[in-house]
């Protein structure tokens, strides 16, 4: 799993082509759309939709501002985004705006790259106007993610060089406390529509707020950057930047999160729904079967998906019961698993050895990324330990990207709350997966491309992204992992996790399951910790269809490898064959297939050609 990438769709222009305010950057979008529409004799089509990537692009990172702040874009560090009603529906209205000038443009006078480009950015617009029926702004909290998490989350990835940034950082603690009022505005919304989170998965979230609330503002998460500063800010600052931190923190940042607490506790988590389907919604049918469909870049339904997670779990079962047998184990499946929850030896005492752990898995994995790898990437990475507010109701690790443009490294953070649920036996799969040849790998790339517009830099298909993460995964042997078989069973939980989602998220959201039902499942199939378990299920009903995307993801990326192994046979080369899946950034499973066709037609022409 991966944090950062908001929804971003777009590409290029300066700054300055667009006004900082929110409201001028919606006017100053509206111009630009009206003048590249008239623009047909003046500009090409080509350049008018490049123009059009650029004005877009740079509307978003106006508009959501902790997008900009992930990605480097710079200016809008000190803003949050206006969730106001009348900047929902001014958003909403713009969001139809680019079709005026895409439907403008003759696709056939473009070049190979820009109609991908035009393709690309005309789906993603299409879906964007086709998901404005479902209302998700009004369920902005969850125990995954919210301002009682993304505040402190954000802070830390702010730039931390000179004092301008330090001045950004308190300007955004100064709009909490309006950030909040518009938080709770939205969620009376929802509790008005009948649109809210299932209330057991709020059952944490109180608690992730209070622990905003701290007497002394400098043990506050959000002003640990004001503990330390780097050489380059001056003596004489610091105090003053430090004090003035505290005194945001102490006159406005308390007593928002107060004001938060007290809301969730006495009023909105009362009333919110007892069911768990997203078919429980209003119009809740048609939108899991819309997630489903952008999150898994497929037509698949619901039904058939749950048939395919049958099917893996299935295959992959077998393929633990024989690493059991391997292992000398006496009993069944069911003794086995109970063994690697309980037996102490698969556990670590203290949350440093667990970090430093992932760290020497990390550093075993990097020298083995060149066999694998033509191109890797620039940008490193560090392992982190899940930040403390959160770490309860959080997953097992996840992934949240850096950036060149605002030199922050990246980082994989891995969970040391409740250390018994954390076995040992999945850290190299885990590793693999959200570091390197994983998220790290991918993202990283992917940002560090030429000639691509932003909104693809950036941008991510949570099939491609995801499913590129589990076939990670399955890169371990060749990379010299797996060789314990607990840890070769591991690797196995993982795809086995993977698979198992398909089944309980399509049967939660889609085909009555219950939530008992779906952690029973769970628990009789993977050899994961309850707590881990019950943690999972409960992200899988708060994030409709995201989960799915992971294991069809992988099952597309080696059906496409198994094709060219057997076409091209002993000239198959697994680094031009990564290279190629990951030359173009993240891509919808279709367009990815179609794009290694035609790699695998060269393959085919140049190998003829030195045949001959």
């Amino acid at each position: 799993m991966k944090w950062g990438l908001m929804i971003l769709l777009m590409g290029f222009l300066p700054l300055s082509a667009l006004s900082a305010a929110q409201g001028g950057a919606s006017r100053s979008l509206e111009a630009s759309i009206d003048d590249l529409v008239r623009s047909e004799k003046a500009l090409s089509d080509g350049e008018r939709l490049n123009r059009l990537l650029g004005v877009y692009w740079d509307w978003l990172m106006a508009e959501y501002p902790e997008s900009a702040t992930y990605v480097g874009y710079p200016g809008h560090n000190h803003r949050w985004t206006d969730l106001s009603r009348e900047a929902i529906e001014r958003r909403r209205a713009a969001a139809r705006l680019p079709l005026l000038v895409l439907d403008a443009i003759d696709r056939s006078r473009l070049s190979d790259r820009d109609r991908v480009n035009f393709d690309l950015f005309l789906k993603d617009v299409k879906q964007q106007v086709e998901g404005l029926r479902f209302r998700s702004e009004f369920m902005p909290i969850n125990q995954m993610q919210g301002v009682q998490q993304d505040v402190a989350r954000l802070m830390t990835m702010m730039p931390q060089a000179f004092p301008r940034h330090y001045e950004d950082m308190i300007a955004r603690l100064e709009g909490v406390p309006r950030l909040i009022e518009q938080t709770i505005a939205l969620m009376n919304r929802g509790l008005e529509a009948g649109i809210t989170p299932p209330r057991i998965t709020l059952r944490d979230v109180p608690q992730q707020v209070k622990n905003q609330i701290v007497d002394d503002p400098m043990s506050s998460p959000l002003l640990k950057a004001f503990m330390e500063f780097p050489d380059t800010v001056a003596e004489k600052d610091r105090g003053r930047l430090r004090e003035r931190a505290a005194q945001v923190y102490k006159a406005g940042v308390r007593p928002a999160f107060e004001t938060l607490h007290a809301y969730l506790v006495e009023d909105y988590i009362p009333r919110t729904r007892e069911t768990i389907a997203m078919s429980a919604l209003p119009d809740g049918a048609d939108w899991y079967a819309f997630n489903v469909r952008v999150l898994t870049t497929t037509d698949l339904a619901p039904e058939e998906i749950h048939r395919i997670g049958l099917s893996e779990v299935a295959r992959i079962r077998r393929a633990m019961d024989r690493v059991i047998a391997s292992t000398g184990f006496k009993g069944d499946f069911e003794q086995f698993t109970e063994f690697l929850r309980t037996d102490p030896r698969f556990y670590y005492d203290r949350a440093e050895d667990l970090l430093q752990g992932y760290r020497d898995i990390a550093k075993r994995a990097d020298p083995e990324l060149a066999r694998l790898f033509g191109t890797l990437p620039r940008l490193p990475y560090g392992v982190r330990p899940v930040p403390g507010y959160a770490e309860k109701s959080q997953t097992t690790a996840y992934y949240s990207g850096g950036s060149l443009q605002a030199g922050r490294p990246a980082y994989f953070y891995a969970n040391t709350y409740d250390l018994k649920s954390r076995p040992k036996w999945e850290m190299e799969a885990l590793t693999l997966h959200e570091a390197v040849p994983g998220h790290h790998l991918q993202i990283s790339l992917a940002q560090e491309l030429e000639n691509l517009p932003e909104f693809r830099r950036h941008g991510g298909y949570t099939a491609f992204v995801e499913g590129w993460g589990l076939y990670a995964e399955s890169l371990g042997e060749d990379m010299g992992f797996y060789k314990d078989p607990y840890s070769k069973f591991g690797q196995l939980t993982y795809e086995m996790w993977r698979a198992i989602r398909l089944v309980v998220d399509t049967g939660m959201h889609a085909l009555g399951w219950s939530r008992e039902k779906a952690i029973a499942y769970f628990m009789e199939n993977a050899g994961k910790t309850e707590h881990d378990i019950v943690v999972e299920v409960d992200r899988y009903i708060v994030w409709p269809g995201q989960a799915l995307a992971y294991k069809l993801g992988e099952l597309k990326i080696k059906e496409l490898r198994a094709r060219a192994e057997k076409t091209l046979g002993p000239r198959f080369d697994v680094r031009s064959f990564h290279d190629a899946v990951l030359g173009d950034a993240a891509l919808p499973l279709d367009v990815l297939e179609s794009r290694m066709n035609e790699w695998l037609s060269e393959r085919q022409r140049t190998s003829r050609r030195a045949g001959s």
